[in-house]
């Protein structure tokens, strides 16, 4: 049996403090976008204001955007998976309909 170290403690505090730090860090540089883009099949159909109430409806997908966040309302594609993604608010975050070549993303 091997006996642990003191240089693999070392180690190991290092790292979970290195870990806790970046977590830490993601959290903080985490911002509220200000704009929704949305693209269906790589062209951009929509861009707008993420507090501006609206509805988009495309060829198989319906976008809402209300109250400061973006959803995929309703989509014809079989799993659904980007209506069940819910509602996305931050930059960066985004919503994708792999099957009808949609994106909604927020700046």
């Amino acid at each position: 049996m091997k006996m642990v170290k003191k240089g693999d403690i070392i180690v190991i505090i290092v790292s979970l403090v290195l870990l806790v730090l970046c977590i830490g860090f993601c959290l903080l540089i985490k911002k509220d976008g200000i704009y929704v883009v949305i693209k269906e099949d790589n062209k951009t159909v929509y861009s707008g204001s993420l507090f501006k109430d609206d509805t988009i409806k495309l060829k198989h997908n319906t976008v809402k955007i209300k109250n400061g966040q973006a959803y995929m309302l309703c989509a014809d594609c079989k799993n659904q998976i980007c209506v069940n993604t819910g509602k996305i608010s931050n930059s960066g975050e985004t919503i994708v309909c792999l099957p009808n070549k949609v994106i909604v993303e927020i700046e």
